[in-house]
């Protein structure tokens, strides 16, 4: 390899919504190369031609982009056709893979036949017992080969960034097929040519790819090029126990930028939900990826909880200074002299940003609340101060409001939360009485207007 720097990669299929598990990996993947000044590689295996959506790419671009994830390049699998038969007729030429011609209902059939028998399901190599005249036979009646690439038999090792000296018998799997009958290469194929011609130095990726991980370390010695590092993490599940796929809507990072979630709230938990890192709010994803090690992986499955992302995001929200948020409230129609003051009063009261429309409308504009204590809010108009209000106005008033009614307490403080604000819990109302003003206090707390 000659890259002195780390090249990383996550390679999606465009087949669906990336969900929390793939996005997981990605972060990873993002963050690692960039707290080690490395590249990031967005690759998209789409040589299922039948399955793969452009419009799946575009959103898996927009996601990503959302969680804060700009890849340094863009790749796709589909712009590679011609490499992947260059190598294919290599490999040929070669004699490092054999054609084959059992259909896809023959093998079923072969793979239950082995299971009845209490046998692993691995192909037999029938294939190769066939001679030059079975091989035209087949052909002859209509058969097109697919190609599989003949395993060596032996063991192969690897140092695992995450699970540490992994062995396993190639014997004990499939001779992988590489490329179908229809042309189409497979992933495991493909993947090993891109790695290989993009000096991608690190893999990090889900604990299912063990298995093939053994088989690419062999086609990574038939292609003469030096294997990355592989590095296999824990698998998440839902709550529920369920595994993530890209038909667990309800966790796809697309149903999370609908419900208004904070993206670093998605990217903090879906990081380090599985390590022996504590979730807990960042100020950014430099101060996220300055906490990974691929060590710091738990080995057993863990369970996503969505509502640790909501519990995180709120927490966030909560903590934005004003500058922060400013033009996220712009885009609400939160602009002028009072947004500032207004993000301070109600920035603890809502879930999510858009809440704050609500309250910038209640306070903003002429508002009036039925009232089942009249009489005490019109004493209450009578001693509200003269302005200019500020924070301590509130205390101030009543203190004097008490001293006259001989009211304390909720008895106090509910009527004239309901008649400003029309809700039984909401902002400090030391910091709502200046939004307000005096004007419209008074008229609040008077009668209704006459239509």
């Amino acid at each position: 390899m000659t890259s002195t720097k780390p090249i990383f990669r996550f390679a999606p299929s465009p087949t669906g919504y990336i969900h929390i598990g793939n996005a997981r990996t990605a972060l990873w993947n993002a963050l690692l190369a960039r707290k080690s000044g490395g590249t990031f590689i967005l690759r998209f295996d789409d040589t299922d031609t039948e399955r793969s959506r452009p419009e799946y790419a575009e959103a898996i671009l927009e996601d990503l982009k959302w969680l804060g994830i700009v890849p340094d390049r863009i790749e796709r699998q589909s712009d590679r056709f011609g490499r992947y038969a260059e190598v294919l007729e290599d490999f040929k030429a070669r004699g490092l893979v054999y054609p084959a011609y059992e259909t896809a209902e023959e093998l079923d059939r072969k793979r239950k036949r082995q299971q009845a028998r209490g046998l692993p399901p691995v192909y037999d190599r029938a294939a190769l017992a066939l001679s030059a005249e079975d091989r035209a036979k087949l052909e002859a009646e209509g058969r097109k080969p697919h190609w599989r690439f003949k395993l060596s038999g032996a063991t192969a090792r690897w140092q695992d960034g995450v699970r540490a000296e992994c062995h396993i018998e190639t014997a004990s799997l499939s001779d992988p097929v590489v490329a179908k009958a229809d042309g189409q290469f497979l992933y495991t194929f493909a993947s090993v040519i891109d790695d290989a011609d993009m000096g991608v130095t690190d893999v990090l990726r889900g604990e299912d790819h063990v298995a093939n991980t053994a088989v690419q370390i062999e086609l990574f010695a038939a292609l003469k090029a030096a294997p990355p590092r592989f590095s296999h993490h824990n698998l998440i599940t839902s709550a529920t126990g369920e595994e993530m796929s890209k038909r667990t809507g309800a966790l796809s990072i697309r149903s999370f930028r609908a419900e208004g979630i904070d993206p670093l709230a998605v990217a903090i938990v879906a990081t380090l939900t599985g390590t022996s890192e504590s979730v807990h709010p960042l100020a950014s994803l430099d101060a996220l990826a300055a906490l990974l090690d691929p060590h710091k992986f738990s080995r057993a499955l863990t369970k996503f909880d969505p509502a640790e992302i909501n519990e995180l995001s709120k927490r966030l929200l909560h903590a934005k200074p004003f500058v922060e948020i400013a033009p996220k409230l712009a885009a609400l129609g939160i602009t002028g002299d009072k947004a500032e003051p207004f993000w301070a009063a109600i920035h603890g009261n809502i879930d999510r940003i858009d809440e704050a429309k609500h309250w910038w409308r209640l306070i903003t504009r002429p508002q009036h609340f039925e009232s089942a204590e009249p009489e005490f809010l019109e004493h209450a108009a009578d001693l509200l101060p003269q302005e200019p209000f500020d924070l301590t106005t509130w205390s101030s008033w009543i203190a004097a409001i008490q001293a006259q009614t001989g009211r304390k307490g909720k008895a106090l403080f509910m009527p004239l939360r309901l008649a400003l604000t029309g809700r039984e819990s909401g902002p400090e109302l030391k910091a709502v009485l200046p939004l307000l003003g005096r004007q419209a206090c008074l008229a609040r707390l008077g009668p209704a207007p006459h239509s």
